[in-house]
């Protein structure tokens, strides 16, 4: 899972950081051309989706085969195009090195030690301290998939026992949820209703971001054990630990 990511500040205000991912990606496939592990996991994103698929007028669950090589969309920045071309490295490694590889795109990934630049401890640490007004990057109405990470790598280690040609599959709950709701989700543990403050002028990113998962439940018959209430919850008894 080696990657340079950090939330949207980086993503959006330091792009070319991020696109050091591509330096990262070719000397790995590289190395495992030469090699050949039996098995290699390729973590992508669900940023390598086009993002004219997931505006506010033209939000849909994301199936796998919305990326087609032969017709590309637009990624999301510099991330999603570093993602989208280790993708094509991973099918270029099982195809012409016969490397057995799997591609993962996780949706919004999270965790009880995720660190405080990405949004779900960033909120759930503001929750446990109460804070009100609460303040949310844009109107916080643009939503995301959370898919808890002991998921993901339950589905990562399942998909890597079935898929060795470079197929790439989602991993997400198939459930958007914004921001807004999810500051509810906290101000409930914390007990209070805190006044929203937004803050149009800081980065969002896509509008609508979520996984249609039936690829991976028909292919694999996984679905994510973790809710999202009992994931949060998580994090929340987390952050009254270390800040309230």
């Amino acid at each position: 899972f080696a990657a340079i990511v950090g939330g949207r500040a980086t993503i959006d205000g330091d792009p070319m950081k991020v696109a050091l991912d591509l330096a990262i990606d070719a000397t790995f496939f590289k190395w495992i051309c030469e090699h050949k592990p039996k098995r290699v996991l390729y973590p992508s994103s669900s940023a390598a989706y086009p993002t004219d698929l997931q505006t506010e007028s033209d939000a849909i669950a994301l199936s796998e085969s919305d990326i087609n090589f032969k017709k590309m969309g637009q990624p999301d920045m510099t991330y999603g195009w570093t993602k989208l071309t280790g993708e094509y490295l991973a099918s270029i490694a099982a195809e012409y090195y016969g490397i057995s590889v799997t591609c993962i795109r996780p949706f919004s990934g999270y965790g009880e030690d995720q660190d405080l630049s990405y949004p779900v401890p960033a909120i759930a640490r503001r929750a446990a301290l109460k804070e009100d007004p609460f303040e949310v990057w844009g109107s916080g109405k643009q939503g995301r998939d959370f898919v808890h990470i002991d998921d993901v790598i339950d589905c990562s280690l399942l998909a890597m026992d079935h898929i060795k040609d470079g197929t790439a599959i989602n991993i997400g709950s198939g459930r958007l949820t914004s921001f807004l709701d999810l500051i509810k989700v906290f101000g409930s543990f914390a007990g209070y209703e805190p006044t929203i403050k937004p803050l149009l002028d800081k980065p969002v990113g896509v509008h609508s971001r979520y996984a249609n998962m039936d690829f991976v439940t028909e292919k694999l018959g996984w679905k994510p054990k973790i809710s999202l209430e009992e994931g949060m919850r998580r994090v929340y008894d987390v952050a009254v630990e270390k800040y309230a």
